[in-house]
């Protein structure tokens, strides 16, 4: 008989978590996975107006949330990106590049919409390893 795999959750004081009925972030097994998360710091919107400043501060907490599971960008193997607009890729790329330009998670990014607040430019979401083997890396030739 397999075990079944620890689940840990997160939540943080996103009205959004009580209203959804959702957590921030889960760890189950050897993944965490880290939900839409929004460039908001103590309830205020950061980088109005600016998509490469939301991207930072949106993608800065959702790192935080992996910090909890003793994780770091190093970690992530997935990444996921909702834009408002299309005129903001290169922007919201050039902070994903900032970040995890080293790692080279795979990536999606789609443009939406909109966001339950206007505001919003970007929403992005992680995926993470927990332990494991060093990366490999294949490159092409």
């Amino acid at each position: 008989m397999t075990p079944e795999p620890r689940v840990e959750r997160v939540r943080t004081d996103s009205p959004w978590e009580e209203t959804i009925g959702c957590a921030h972030a889960v760890a189950a097994g050897d993944r965490v996975l880290v939900g839409g998360t929004m460039p908001f710091v103590d309830g205020v919107l950061h980088g109005e107006g600016t998509p490469y400043e939301q991207a930072k501060v949106a993608f800065g907490n959702a790192l935080a949330a992996l910090e909890k599971f003793g994780l770091d960008a190093g970690s992530v193997v997935r990444t996921r990106m909702y834009l408002a607009h299309t005129r903001d890729v290169d922007d919201v790329a050039r902070a994903h590049r900032e970040l995890f330009g080293e790692v080279r998670p795979v990536a999606t990014m789609v443009v939406v919409s909109g966001f339950v607040d206007f505001r919003v430019l970007v929403e992005v979401e992680l995926e993470a390893l927990l332990g494991g083997p060093e990366p490999l890396e294949h490159g092409t030739a």
